[in-house]
């Protein structure tokens, strides 16, 4: 074997990543709320950087400039900072003029909370001392769906006290509001609710106490045997139990469960056609200070200043350029999304068609990874309601018109079979696959039957009705 050294000329093609290309890429896939925390991190660190103060316009990007000095990496700022003032121009997303704005926060009032709300009845209880210590220490223990989650034998071992007097202090908190609050599982719970509306029927206690499961899983047949009462008789124990409240504490945390979207892009349907506007509040327009302006157009600035002022007017215009390029992707994508599904939009969910990040891909001459960047995380405000961009691509079957159909519409289909079926004979999975199937959409009964616990639809069994 010989090894020996040599130099040979190889021309090779790969991809280099610019910064500006990685600041683009990085930007494109924020949400209004990380865009905006991006944008403002930007002005504080740029002080050529502003918001702009007029409405309908925006900083488009500027060319990029060669410069006529010896230096290669110094920028004529002048020449720069005229091409950056000529690009100035209405905004041709949309003719429409900016809407003010409405921040949900102005809505917002204090929320009182389910442990704030127990302790503000208990100060008007009889307990007093250690006692009222104890009580508080229950109610700081009850969770957010209101059952208690400390045990007697702990709460005793840590205020040194009888199991009685912790019971009796536990059972005062189970007659606050909510009701049902303070209980250690659903059948306490419900019992709790039962004794509070003044119930006297035996069996519906017995029900809750020994045959709860049966009922959960409409195993009616059952407790009519055990009982020896009729199956009509625990049909009716049953849908009464149903009304019970399992989780008394919701009510409490729905508040704050609650999410708040702002659109990123509104689309509305003028005079037959739909007009897309990417919204301003999720992508504030920049400009240049005023200040700045004024000195990069002046022949006073020190060389050390204008090297510092001209590093922060290329970061200034790199960013600008980055969120306009962000906000005609994001048209784009929405704008072949609505052309794509347009049956969606005049005709509601059942059109909804199966659509993959490769077909807008090729629509508008992107990649891939843009489209899936574009719709990270951002919403869509249009006729039909608030939706995330994702939603619009989805899988699918096909069908015998040689079309796929998306799998919300089969789910959609799949719901509203089952709201009309006959309640004493309800329709299995291969039923429904069957009737899917006449009308020409090709899916099993797994695929139904996936698609119906997806829906939070429980099996044939449990809705049966007798």
């Amino acid at each position: 074997m010989r090894l020996s050294y040599n130099l040979n000329l190889e021309q090779t093609q790969k991809l280099v990543m610019t910064p500006e290309l990685k600041q683009a890429i990085e930007i494109l896939q924020y949400n209004s709320v990380e865009l905006n925390n991006f944008i403002q991190q930007e002005m504080m660190s740029n002080p050529v950087l502003e918001p702009q103060q007029s409405k309908g316009e925006v900083d488009n990007s500027v060319n990029k400039t060669e410069s006529d000095t010896k230096e290669k990496d110094v920028i004529d700022m002048k020449k720069l900072f005229s091409e950056y003032e000529r690009s100035r121009y209405k905004n041709k997303i949309s003719n429409y003029e900016e809407k003010e704005e409405t921040s949900f926060e102005n809505y917002l009032s204090t929320e009182t909370t389910l442990t704030d709300h127990l302790l503000f009845q208990l100060q008007f209880t009889l307990l007093k001392g250690k006692s009222k210590i104890i009580g508080k220490y229950v109610v700081e223990n009850i969770g957010d769906n209101g059952y208690l989650q400390i045990t007697n034998e702990e709460i005793c071992k840590k205020f040194a006290t009888t199991d009685k007097e912790v019971e009796d202090i536990i059972q005062i908190i189970q007659t606050f509001d909510p009701i049902g609050v303070g209980a250690r599982n659903l059948r306490e719970c419900l019992t709790i609710q039962l004794r509070q509306n003044n119930v006297t029927d035996n069996l519906i206690y017995t029900i809750i106490e020994d045959h709860l499961d049966d009922l959960g899983n409409n195993r009616i047949n059952n407790i009519a045997k055990k009982l020896d009462i009729s199956i009509e008789k625990v049909q009716e124990i049953g849908d009464f139990i149903r009304t019970l409240e399992p989780k008394p504490g919701r009510r409490f945390s729905s508040s704050r469960d609650t999410r708040y979207v702002t659109p990123d892009i509104t689309v509305e349907k003028v005079n037959g056609e739909y007009i897309v506007i990417v919204r301003d509040s999720t992508a504030p327009r920049l400009s240049i200070n005023h200040y700045y302006r004024k000195l990069l157009l002046s022949n006073e600035m020190e060389a050390n200043a204008s090297t510092y002022i001209n590093q922060k007017l290329n970061s200034a215009l790199k960013l600008i350029r980055c969120i306009q390029q962000r906000r005609n992707t994001i048209y784009k994508v929405v704008k072949a999304i609505i052309d794509y599904q347009m049956d969606f939009f005049e005709n509601g969910i059942v059109y909804l068609k199966p659509l993959t990040l490769r077909e807008i891909a090729d629509e508008i001459g992107v990649h891939e990874s843009t489209v899936s960047r574009a719709i990270n995380g951002k919403y869509m405000q249009c006729p039909r309601g608030i939706f995330e961009l994702k939603y619009f691509f989805q899988s699918g079957v096909s069908s015998s018109l040689g079309e796929g159909v998306s799998a919300e519409s089969i789910k959609s289909i799949i719901k509203d079979l089952i709201q009309n079926e006959n309640t004493k004979k309800p329709l299995s999975d291969q039923a429904i696959s069957n009737e899917l199937n006449k009308t020409g959409v090709k899916i099993s009964r797994r695929t139904v039957a996936k698609y119906r616990d997806e829906l939070n639809i429980p099996s044939s069994s449990k809705r049966r009705r007798y």
